[in-house]
């Protein structure tokens, strides 16, 4: 029901939040007609015209009674039978990092720094005192031997499909959001604390190109769509200009976008960092 609100959903775990949405809107439609019904009728049953004195003993039946027992009971379907679940999945049964692909995601104002631990999959050392806005920002210590192979860039995303992807955010300043709208992930970066979530990415970006040619709302700008890394809190006067991007590759062609970034480690950092 709410794909029609929603952009297409392109991560395994996108259809199961959009079912919760459709249900939460559906039982707000029937709690919105019902009451508003009863509001309308009340209003017309007991108008002053037909019931001059008032009567203090209230309306008698236990209609009332079921229909709150029933709403109980759909809130609890809703709570217990999809929200704790899909939670317990989210937050509780993360992959492997063996298994997946690991990214270290900084935010500050205004910008996304995405870091990956590069060829030995271990994040190198970092240090606030080598941080260089326009070379090394989010600091990293070259001289590190696990650092050496570390791979940045700047609003820039990539990830292969169907692989998991396991993103670490922290903040460099104030609190941001990490949000991407199209993988139905969203979470708070907040400075001092390295959240994880993680997704499994279910259309290259060029299949999502594909498909949106064929919906009439989308098809005019199919052409020029990436996925969008938006920061959905209000951070600072140039909030609206933190905006990144995802693009999911298949897994060759996001391996050979590794071997590349790697072969420009040894060249200079700025190199490195701005391709």
């Amino acid at each position: 029901m709410m794909d029609m609100f929603f952009p297409p959903g392109a991560s395994e775990h996108a259809y199961a939040i959009d079912r919760i949405v459709d249900w939460v809107h559906i039982l707000m439609f029937v709690l919105f007609i019902g009451w508003g019904a009863f509001f309308t009728y009340v209003l017309f049953r007991f108008r002053a015209g037909k019931n001059p004195k008032a009567n203090y003993h209230g309306t008698g039946g236990k209609a009332s009674k079921y229909i709150e027992v029933a709403i109980a009971v759909a809130e609890v379907v809703l709570l217990i039978g999809f929200s704790i679940p899909l939670w317990a999945e989210r937050v509780n049964e993360f992959p492997q990092e063996s298994d997946a692909v690991v990214v270290r995601v900084v935010a500050q104002q205004f910008a996304w720094n995405m870091w990956y631990p590069g060829a030995d999959g271990r994040f190198g050392a970092a240090s606030p005192e080598l941080i260089n806005e326009e070379t090394n920002p989010v600091g990293l210590d070259r001289t590190d031997e696990a650092a050496k192979d570390d791979i940045t860039t700047i609003n820039q995303l990539y990830l292969p499909k169907g692989k998991p992807a396991i993103i670490h955010i922290s903040s460099k300043d104030v609190i941001h959001s990490f949000n991407l709208p199209h993988m139905r992930v969203k979470q708070d970066a907040v400075p001092g604390l390295s959240i994880p979530l993680w997704f499994v990415p279910t259309k290259t970006t060029e299949e999502m190109r594909e498909q949106m040619r064929g919906i009439d709302r989308y098809k005019e700008k199919a052409d020029e769509f990436m996925y969008e890394l938006a920061c959905a809190q209000l951070c600072g006067n140039s909030h609206y200009s933190m905006r990144g991007f995802l693009t999911v590759m298949t897994p060759d062609d996001y391996q050979a976008w590794l071997d590349e970034e790697a072969s420009l480690l040894g060249g200079s950092d700025e190199d490195a960092f701005w391709n």
